[in-house]
């Protein structure tokens, strides 16, 4: 599946995009356990609790499943004013 990251994760994480083979079905919140197994670096960038997810350009809950065929983002929340 393609990954990308955007806006102050892309910086945060010095990476835009990957690709990653997993067995699927997973679902957005095991891809992120498996992001976050690389480190501290990497949860602390990619909280839970302070990212939109999306998958094929669609925001979804984390808990949706994920084929290897997918596309997805995560990306902070927008805040305007």
């Amino acid at each position: 599946m393609k990954i990308l990251y955007f806006a102050s994760f892309r910086e945060r994480l010095k990476l835009d995009a990957e690709t990653l083979d997993s067995a699927p079905p997973i679902t957005g919140k095991q891809l992120l356990d498996i992001l976050h197994s690389r480190g501290e670096h990497w949860q602390t960038v990619l909280d839970p609790d302070k990212l939109l997810f999306a998958v094929n350009q669609e925001i979804c809950a984390l808990d949706t499943p994920l084929d290897d065929s997918d596309e997805v983002a995560f990306f902070p929340p927008v805040t305007g004013g």
